[in-house]
């Protein structure tokens, strides 16, 4: 079992920034990628980036991509996902994923899954 734990959502006003993190603890070498995902209400999950385990390779969604960064620190087992330049339309619950595939970037590419942390942007 791989355990992931989020942190450093919260309330921000449009234009702000935010740094999410994910501490992964267990078997984690069974994990190839880390990723995150985020759910608005009354949407389906949605991509946002992933990192390969030794932290090398990343992947984003396309529009995402210049405004959020992932990274990773390998001695904390540390993923973290920086955001930017934040509008309304980021608000959601933001998950932290754990998988085998690499770089997946679809939700059934990932088994372990973090608790989701609130982001909320006001405008």
């Amino acid at each position: 079992q791989v355990q992931l734990v989020e942190s450093g959502g919260g309330l921000v006003q449009a234009g702000g920034s935010l740094r999410l993190s994910c501490a992964a603890s267990g078997r984690t070498f069974s994990v190839h990628s880390m990723g995150w995902f985020r759910q608005a209400l009354g949407k389906e999950r949605e991509f946002v980036a992933t990192i390969s385990w030794s932290g090398g390779t990343t992947y984003y969604a396309d529009s995402l991509k210049g405004r959020f960064t992932i990274s990773r620190d390998n001695a904390k087992n540390t993923v973290y996902l920086h955001m930017n330049s934040l509008n309304p339309e980021d608000t959601a619950v933001y998950y932290c994923a754990a998988g085998s595939y690499p770089l997946g970037t679809v939700p059934y590419e990932y088994i372990y899954w973090g608790q989701g942390t609130q982001v909320t942007v006001s405008s």
